[in-house]
């Protein structure tokens, strides 16, 4: 299973890849512009924190084939070879994945995805990873399980084994799980909703009463004297 960060924001980023097996790190032009920094410091100061070892991604902001081309460039120059460059699934934006990935084998993500074929169309152009996004699409009625079942049934037919579904855009716990039954094996999330992923209230409740019933008999928080250890 691949976890990323949807964030560009430093300190949660820090905390995330303290605490939780995180693969890499996600951002768009909207995550970005909350920081309000410079586009190049922020993303480098990224970069260092998370080492070339882990993902980035990082989204383009332009619609047409030549501009997706020069600004994909920029993020690679800028960022490394091992940055995907994020496109969103337009005619345009297929266009570029596939001039990008068979000219310089270049890291992409499709994002923006919103239907079943939109992904099959950006897995053949040569996406890396193709990003639908859940809670945007609930929030028009779409049954965002299904259309990752169907990815996923498409993918199979399509003996498509090349390419990840990510998925992305959760606003709760709920979602993030039946995206990951549904077949998906890397999910992006806020920091926020990596927290909760862990969160029960009866884990709370168990510790608490270990420490007690330790601190009854033993008088010390401790699991041992550190003078007689």
């Amino acid at each position: 299973m691949i976890y990323m960060l949807d964030s560009a924001n430093i300190e949660e980023i820090k905390k995330s890849f303290d605490l939780f097996p995180m693969a890499g790190v996600t951002t768009n032009p909207t995550i970005v512009t909350k920081e309000k920094r410079d586009y190049y410091e922020l993303l480098s100061e990224i970069r260092k924190i998370i080492g070339k070892e882990k993902m980035l991604h990082t989204q383009i902001l332009a619609e047409t084939f030549e501009e997706m081309i020069e600004e994909s460039n920029f993020i690679t120059k800028s960022f490394g070879e091992d940055t995907y460059t994020k496109i969103p699934v337009t005619a345009e934006g297929l266009k570029a994945i596939k001039y990008l990935k068979y000219k310089y084998n270049r890291n992409i993500t499709a994002t923006a995805i919103f239907s079943p074929q939109q992904a099959l169309m950006a897995a053949e152009a040569g996406a890396d990873y193709v990003a639908p996004y859940v809670n945007r699409s609930e929030n028009i009625g779409i049954d965002s399980t299904s259309t990752i079942s169907e990815i996923c049934r498409l993918f199979e037919v399509g003996e498509i084994s090349n390419c990840k579904i990510l998925g992305a855009s959760f606003k709760n716990v709920k979602q993030v799980h039946e995206t990951i039954l549904a077949g998906a094996k890397s999910i992006t999330v806020s920091y926020e909703t990596l927290k909760q992923l862990i969160y029960h209230p009866l884990t709370d409740t168990s510790i608490e009463g270990f420490i007690n019933d330790w601190e009854k008999t033993y008088n010390t928080r401790k699991l041992y004297n550190k003078t007689t250890a």
